[in-house]
């Protein structure tokens, strides 16, 4: 149950439309739903201003299925993160309304409007195409979130210009997501051009020595443009959650 819902109940019963009773079973599965294989926070959304999101890897697909419609049922939007192609394609045989993005590996369901979150866009920022997988986890958790998106992709360090010839990006936007692997040079330079918060990703895109994002996420931690805050390892949805608490907070 999200605030909106929370709030319309409780009108109705002050109108007198719904009973008391009708209320306390609408409100029975405050602050969790018990599956027997999952706790399902029906709550979070009070809370934290978003429905509880399914993470795919290391579930079943009826697991899935049960979580979402659970999710669905409280009248929560539902976004699965982590969901490889195949497992997409039996949910989908329950949940046929399932959207699923195969490049972010991420799948929808949309049961209600979502609202806007913030004044300005963010910019999403990424260094090469290998790191779309990343970005488009990151996008779409950002549009379910509410939050506006504006891309420049395929900027990274090897070719700096083509950053520089887009820098009016960040004069319309509100916080910086940059996604990048190999060396991850790219939030420092984004982190010296804008005096906005700027979210790092490390992807694990890179050869031998990248060591599976251990190197870029070194870099980034090391950055010498100063705030410069980091998220994990191809962690696309940890920098949108964070991207929509700093707007949530302050617009």
């Amino acid at each position: 149950m999200d605030p909106a819902r929370l709030r319309e109940l409780l009108e109705s019963v002050q109108r007198g439309a719904t009973g008391v009773e009708e209320a306390v079973t609408r409100l029975k599965d405050l602050p969790y739903a018990d599956l027997g294989y999952a706790s399902v926070d029906t709550h979070r959304a009070l809370r934290q201003g978003a429905a509880e999101v399914i993470f795919g890897q290391g579930k079943t697909a009826a697991q899935i299925v049960g979580i979402a419609r659970e999710l669905a049922r409280a009248g929560q939007n539902v976004l699965i993160t982590r969901l490889d192609a195949e497992k997409a394609r039996e949910v989908r045989v329950a949940i046929p309304a399932l959207k699923y993005s195969e490049t972010g590996r991420t799948a929808t369901v949309e049961i209600a409007p979502i609202p806007p979150l913030g004044t300005r866009p963010v910019a999403l920022v990424s260094a090469g195409t290998s790191d779309l997988p990343v970005v488009e986890e990151c996008a779409e958790t950002l549009r379910m979130l509410g939050v506006a998106v504006e891309r420049l992709s395929d900027v990274g360090v090897a070719g700096v210009h083509r950053l520089l010839h887009r820098r009016e990006v960040f004069e319309r936007t509100s916080v910086a997501i940059v996604v990048a692997g190999m060396e991850g040079a790219l939030p420092s330079v984004v982190g010296g051009l804008v005096a906005g918060p700027v979210i790092a990703v490390p992807t694990s895109v890179g050869y031998g020595v990248s060591l599976g994002g251990l190197t870029a996420l070194a870099g980034m931690l090391s950055s010498c443009a100063a705030g410069v805050v980091v998220c994990n390892i191809d962690n696309g949805f940890g920098a949108a959650w964070a991207a929509a608490r700093i707007l949530r907070m302050h617009g």
